[in-house]
């Protein structure tokens, strides 16, 4: 295994920082860097760029559209946009249900949806957790009953991001109850704008409305719009739950979130000194830069390992347990570094102007939100509970 770039790889990486530097939207990486709300609109400006450009979707097979980068390609790519501040892509069209109608799509499916998932004007969400089906996601309930030709489907998703934006929604429904849980649950690609759809907010800690519940009744949806075989949905689910869990780990944005830290440790004061001076939180800090460090590397193993065409085991576990711990970390020590300032504010005064009166530093208002956001990041795409448990099975045998 080697973990040193390449000429072309170092090559590579000053493209994507030039392009970067050059298309990416000021004021949407300012809002980035910042921590300030993103809409919609910011995430599709940067989106269309990479579009322009053909970079939208690596790792799909270019007869699709897609480019053919490689794991450290992709790796180099997500750490120098991250970096400039770039917005994270909507990953339910590009890094779940296009791979998936790739895989398991008809030839129709392929050609209705697959280009207007790359140009960005569909937008798709997920509908798989219900009230009682998250980690246990194969004890869904949410039934779609065949007439002619068509489903009627009726039930309940939730914990549901984005979905007041998005045309689409990918859904696993019960076909049938008859054998195993696993068995009888199938795909259905359903338009949001279908009667009997209603999308109701779920608002956040942090006082925002990043999700929501998604209620079903009596939504009629064509045949055609089942994905793969009828009660093979399992198999087309945990394929596209190892879609989600590859970017997880988000070493790009947590190195830029370390220089950040660094950032606020230097203007915060303890005793008269920069708060980065004292020994205490310095050592802090380091030990979170080694564990990212590592993590790092980690990452470029699993890649390097991709490169030379492994298909890669429990790592990804071991990537989304740490990479997740080291977000929530990261957010942890910036709310340490201000304080008293780290008092909560409300995004709704995310603004030009701020709202009310405010105590602190203008970098101390988002930082609140950002902590109490982060700590979804150890249950979304498999608890690491769950992580830990295929580690134990896959790596000790237990």
């Amino acid at each position: 295994m080697d973990l040193t770039f390449t000429p072309q790889e170092v090559a590579f990486r000053e493209e994507v920082r030039a392009f970067t530097a050059d298309k990416l939207p000021g004021d949407v990486a300012r809002k980035i860097l910042e921590h300030r709300r993103i809409e919609k609109d910011d995430v599709y400006r940067w989106h269309r760029a990479l579009y322009e450009k053909g970079w939208i979707a690596p790792g799909w097979p270019e007869e699709y559209g897609g480019i053919a980068w490689n794991s450290v390609q992709r790796h180099i790519f997500d750490e120098e946009t991250a970096a400039a501040g770039a917005p994270r892509l909507s990953p339910f069209g590009l890094s779940m249900i296009g791979p998936v109608l790739i895989a398991f799509g008809t030839d129709e499916q392929k050609q209705k949806y697959l280009p207007e998932i790359l140009s960005g004007e569909t937008w798709w969400c997920q509908g798989y957790s219900e009230p009682g089906s998250g980690s246990d996601l194969a004890s869904l309930k949410t039934r779609a009953e065949r007439k002619g030709d068509k489903y009627v489907v009726n039930g309940q998703k939730t914990w549901n991001t984005h979905g007041q934006w998005a045309d689409m929604i990918f859904c696993l429904t019960r076909t049938d109850s008859s054998g195993k849980k696993q068995q009888g649950i199938s795909m259905l690609l359903i338009d949001m704008k279908t009667p009997g759809i209603e999308v109701r907010p779920i608002i956040t800690l942090d006082g925002e409305r990043e999700i929501n519940e998604v209620w079903l009744e009596n939504v009629e949806v064509s045949a055609e719009n089942l994905v793969g075989e009828e009660g093979k949905g399992w198999t087309i689910a945990k394929f596209l739950l190892s879609h989600e869990r590859t970017g997880i780990a988000g070493v790009g944005v947590s190195k830029r979130e370390l220089v950040y830290l660094k950032h606020i440790a230097s203007q915060e004061q303890l005793n008269g000194k920069p708060l980065i001076e004292d020994p205490v939180f310095r050592d802090r800090v380091v030990q979170l830069e080694i564990d990212l460090l590592a993590l790092e590397m980690t990452v470029l193993r699993v890649a390097s390992a991709e490169r030379d065409g492994k298909a890669p085991g429990p790592e990804a576990s071991i990537l989304k347990i740490r990479g997740s711990e080291i977000q929530q970390a990261l957010t942890e020590l910036q709310m340490e570094a201000i304080g008293p300032y780290s008092l909560p504010y409300l995004p709704l005064s995310w603004g030009e102007n701020w709202v009310g009166q405010r105590i602190g530093p203008d970098y101390a208002a988002p930082l609140a939100a950002r902590y109490f956001n982060m700590r979804k990041t150890t249950i979304y795409g498999g608890t690491n509970e769950i992580q830990r448990n295929i580690i134990s099975q896959q790596v000790l045998g237990l």
